[in-house]
C-alpha cells in the first residue's frame, strides 16, 4: 500500500531491523498533452521531455548531480552510489526514468535533493501529471504528485531526502519551480558551479 505526501511533509523510510537499507529506487512518469481538435481535424500538441535528476551533498563535502543532460548518469557501486538508468525522452516507456541510490553508503550522505525539468517542450505540468513514486525495501511506497500547475518555470524541485540518522533517509515533498538549475541550487544552499550541458 502506498502513501501520498502532502506538500511540506516528512516521512522516514524504514529499514529491516538489523539489515542494511538497501536499494532505494525513485521513479518518475508522466504524460503527453492530448491532441486537440479543430473543426474536425486532430492537432498534434507537442510533447514534453520531462528529465530526472538529482543533487547530492556528502557529509565530508563532495558535492554533484546525477542526470542525462551531460551524460552524468552516476554509478550505483561506486561514487556517487546514486545511478540514473537511463533517458526517457518520450514519456512513453511503462517504467519511465530511475534513480537507484544505494543505501548501504546512507552514512556517507548528507542530502539529495531529486527534481525534475522540461528539456524539450512548454512548460505544462497540468499535461505531464507528473509522479514521483519512492521505492525502499521495507517500507510502504510514498508517492508525490507534481500537482501545482500554475508555473511557466521549467523546473521543479520534487523532494528531498536527508540523513535521519545514519540508518534512515526522510523524504519530504517540496514541489518548488525555479527558472533552472542555477536558480534552484541557490534557493538550496548547495553552491555549485554550473556551465551549460546537452544531450548526446
Amino acid at each position: 500500500m502506498a502513501v501520498e505526501l502532502r506538500k511540506g511533509q516528512k516521512v522516514n523510510l524504514s529499514k529491516n531491523t538489523g539489515k542494511p537499507l538497501g536499494e532505494i529506487l525513485i521513479n518518475l512518469n508522466w504524460s503527453q498533452p492530448p491532441a486537440k481538435k479543430i473543426l474536425g481535424l486532430t492537432l498534434p500538441q507537442q510533447s514534453i521531455d520531462l528529465d530526472l535528476g538529482c543533487l547530492y551533498e556528502m557529509k565530508n563535502g563532495r558535492k554533484g548531480c546525477v542526470q542525462a543532460l551531460g551524460n552524468t548518469f552516476g554509478s550505483l557501486q561506486n561514487f556517487p552510489y546514486i545511478a540514473l538508468d537511463g533517458d526517457d525522452r518520450s514519456g512513453a516507456a511503462s517504467d519511465g526514468e530511475n534513480l537507484h541510490v544505494n543505501g548501504t553508503h546512507i552514512s556517507e550522505f548528507k542530502r539529495i535533493l531529486i527534481y525534475t525539468f522540461i528539456y524539450e517542450g512548454v512548460a505544462n505540468w497540468r499535461s505531464a501529471d507528473g509522479i514521483v513514486t519512492v521505492k525502499c525495501p521495507g517500507s510502504q511506497d510514498l508517492i508525490v504528485r507534481m500537482d501545482e500547475y500554475g508555473s511557466a518555470l521549467r523546473m521543479c524541485a520534487i523532494a528531498m531526502l536527508e540523513n535521519s540518522n545514519d540508518e534512515t533517509f526522510s523524504v519530504e515533498k517540496l514541489v518548488q519551480f525555479y527558472e533552472g538549475h542555477v536558480k534552484m541550487d541557490r534557493a538550496f544552499g548547495w553552491g555549485m558551479n554550473w556551465t551549460p550541458g546537452r544531450k548526446d
